[in-house]
């Protein structure tokens, strides 16, 4: 994609099939026209963006409660069926969205945040040169500008992973829950699983952005110049890359998860090496992409209801994608 000073209006639905939330917070950001960073534009493409990303993770926060719950509990003999059944029993049709508050919550300062950084980084690799970003400065500001927004929101991410795999009755309200987290280790418990957290983001940022690129500029060099490509084909391209990007990062966000979920701290295994160790040595090699499946039903979904609401915001906000 071009840069912020380069990028041509005709291509902004690039920007939306780039900006669709699925609820994976550790993509590289998006660029926006000069045009509309002076008139003010931006904000209100992230401010659509982040509404159709919160009815997306609410519409499909059953399955990623699911993927969560086998991500820590599953077992060879656990699937999402077997999963669904237990949850439905043990707290009824509601215990589905436990946890999809904080995790709607967290969309609006963690966007905010990393849009900010990305931008300063971004000046700041640049500084009075006009040039473009290469791929490789776009992935360091990308993955910079995730670390930071991680970082601040961190302590939701936790909290949204305790929440969703609560029992019945275990928090009396979001308050309580952090009372009784702090009360369990301290500050540190918040920050469970930071490691493997920071981590993933680059092996996803980088993929993601790589293979977006390479699709869609293969696309390019066999049509003319001035042919932008379909809809459906940027949207294809982002899925693929944003699935791949997903695989091979998928077991640090399920060491992560792992971590966050632990009562205390000094339950073993209590790092990242140790989690990685005793998974592999009890589960095997599969036992690192537990809760893919309900990972990747959750992305067609996600992606058509993002698009939907989104297309009606950006027209209520005056937004106009060409």
């Amino acid at each position: 994609m071009d840069t912020l000073d380069n990028i041509d209006s005709d291509l902004l639905i690039e920007l939306y099939v780039k900006y669709l939330d699925i609820g994976e917070d550790m993509g590289v950001p998006d660029d926006f026209t000069k045009s509309e960073m002076v008139s003010g534009m931006w904000w209100r493409h992230l401010l659509a963006g982040g509404i159709a990303g919160a009815v997306s993770r609410t519409c499909t926060a059953p399955l990623d409660r699911i993927k969560v719950y086998l991500q820590v509990h599953g077992t060879r003999q656990c699937n999402i069926s077997s999963c669904f059944k237990h949850m439905l029993r043990e707290g009824g049709a509601l215990s589905l969205w436990r946890g999809n508050g904080i995790n709607v919550l967290k969309i609006g300062p963690e966007t905010a945040l990393k849009f900010m950084a990305y931008e300063q980084i971004k000046r700041m690799i640049k500084g009075d040169d006009f040039r473009e970003l290469s791929i490789y400065e776009r992935f360091m500001a990308g993955s910079i500008a995730g670390g930071v927004s991680q970082s601040a929101i961190y302590p939701l991410e936790v909290l949204k992973t305790r929440l969703a795999l609560r029992k019945t009755g275990e928090f009396t309200s979001v308050i309580d829950a952090m009372q009784k987290i702090y009360s369990s280790g301290g500050l540190k418990c918040f920050y469970r699983g930071y490691v493997p957290n920071l981590i993933g983001i680059l092996p996803y940022a980088g993929i993601d952005l790589a293979v977006y690129e390479t699709l869609k500029n293969s696309y390019l060099r066999t049509h003319q110049k001035d042919e932008h490509p379909a809809f459906w084909l940027l949207l294809l391209c982002g899925t693929a890359s944003s699935t791949a990007g997903q695989v091979c990062s998928y077991p640090l966000a399920l060491v992560r998860t792992r971590l966050q979920a632990q009562v205390t701290p000094y339950r073993t295994p209590n790092t990242m090496v140790a989690v990685f160790q005793d998974i592999l040595h009890r589960e095997g090699f599969r036992g690192l992409y537990r809760g893919l499946t309900p990972n990747f039903l959750k992305v067609a979904p996600a992606v058509s209801i993002s698009y939907v609401v989104y297309e009606h915001f950006r027209q209520a906000l005056g937004v106009n994608m060409t």
